[in-house]
């Protein structure tokens, strides 16, 4: 009634505060979905109020895209909003019920995106996603669209050959967090809005704002190969390991180095020579920082230049494609790396750096960049991650071996891990069903 406008009220209600009242309790309690259904509507009966009654089927948009009703109550909803099809809002909500029932229920009441869309008569809503090449669209998403599905969706949209591999990642505050394949989206926003909003409350004790932007971007690459899907190699690919190639985490030769940097150089520039001349300043998108310390700025020129006259490739696709095929010949190719601090065992350096990719979990030199050892998936039997800290078991939970890091980001370790080997869980299971 409150929502409704039929309950006076003196403090002005903000964003979804009262539609979190409406619906949290009947997602923790069954019997209270019918009563929700049944209170809405009763108060769109017969009701003369145009405000009230606007606000009624505000609600009932929002209630038939997160629950259904009982199969008991089922048959009077399909009557009440049958016979209110003339209602644009009540047309909407005809088809829009049946979506929980297929799809199953929300575990968290609508998020404040959704609020506002039906407040503002839009029962569409779009949402802007960002790739890795600083480019970004808008992609309709419903109350009901769950992480895979919007992934095939922007796949396709992007005719990429696979939406494998890829994963929807929110950015909110100083984190970085991968959407679960099978969470619905909104719910996941809502759950991590609400769990930041906790963990730094307002000095006034108010609701904080949080915005939060979302990516779309590749996460597990095992099967990626440069040259089997272009678009995403020249969208996705390039940029993510082009990022990471010059952070510096990759053991290469300094001819290697100069060799990439003209590959870098053409990728950006294509066939315009003028850029030649601005070389020595833009040396710090070319190569990583440890390689540059190598030569002079003088030396990188003459060298970017006799690479780039040698390999006179036709396009700046030509590049990109090259420089994947460069960097897939190595161990770190297609890898996440963090850097973390470890006292546990002896043997490694106290600062590694600790790299995740298809072929299990390395831990590398962060001063020469050698591979001391690499952990297949199959030899990792237990890990866990806090707040500041990553561990991990190798061999048997009893002797093997534990290695403790210091970290921030060990949530992102322990997703990406968690990952990897469902996949290859996954994998193995389907192979065995082939066999049989």
């Amino acid at each position: 009634m409150k929502y409704m406008g039929d309950y006076p009220t003196k403090k002005t209600q903000q964003g979804s505060e009262i539609t979190d009242q409406i619906f949290e309790a009947p997602l923790k309690y069954e019997i209270l979905k019918d009563e929700v259904y049944c209170q809405i509507m009763r108060q769109l009966t017969k009701n003369k109020n145009g405000y009230s009654e606007e606000r009624g089927w505000e609600l009932m948009w929002l209630a038939t895209g997160i629950f259904a009703p009982s199969n008991q109550l089922l048959p009077h909803l399909q009557k009440f909003l049958s016979t209110r099809r003339n209602n644009i809002l009540a047309n909407d909500c005809f088809f829009r019920y049946q979506r929980p029932i297929r799809h199953g229920q929300r575990k968290y009441p609508p998020h404040v995106v959704e609020v506002e869309a039906i407040q503002n008569r839009t029962t569409q809503i779009f949402h802007k996603i960002y790739f890795p090449d600083d480019t970004s669209e808008a992609f309709e998403v419903e109350s009901c669209t769950k992480a895979k599905d919007f992934c095939k969706s922007i796949a396709n949209r992007l005719r990429l050959k696979s939406a494998d591999g890829f994963s929807l990642f929110v950015k909110i505050g100083d984190k970085v967090i991968s959407v679960p394949e099978g969470d619905f989206f909104f719910d996941f926003v809502r759950h991590l809005t609400d769990w930041i909003r906790r963990a730094k409350p307002t000095a006034d004790g108010g609701i904080s704002t949080l915005t939060y932007q979302v990516f779309f971007m590749k996460k597990l690459w095992a099967g990626t190969v440069p040259g089997r899907d272009p678009n995403a190699d020249n969208m996705f690919h390039f940029y993510q390991e082009k990022q990471k190639y010059l952070r510096g985490y990759h053991k290469l030769t300094k001819e290697e180095a100069f060799q990439i940097a003209a590959l870098l150089f053409r990728a950006k520039h294509g066939d315009d020579k003028t850029q030649v001349s601005n070389i020595p300043r833009m040396l710090k998108e070319l190569a990583p920082l440890h390689c540059l310390r190598q030569a002079s700025p003088d030396d990188w020129k003459k060298r970017i230049i006799f690479y780039y006259n040698k390999n006179p490739l036709r396009n700046r696709e030509e590049a990109k494609l090259t420089f994947l095929k460069s960097i897939y010949k190595w161990p770190t190719f297609g890898s996440a790396f963090f850097e973390v601090r470890q006292t546990t065992d002896q043997s490694y350096p106290e600062n590694l750096v600790i790299a995740i990719n298809k072929h299990g979990v390395s831990l590398i030199d962060p001063k020469t960049k050698a591979i001391l050892n690499t952990y297949p998936f199959t030899k990792i039997s237990n890990w866990s991650s806090g707040n500041t800290y990553f561990h991990m078991t190798i061999g048997s939970l009893v002797r093997g071996n534990k290695l403790l890091c210091e970290t921030a980001m060990g949530y992102k370790m322990d997703d990406l891990l968690t990952s990897y080997i469902s996949l290859l869980l996954n994998a193995i299971r389907e192979r065995s069903k082939r066999r049989l």
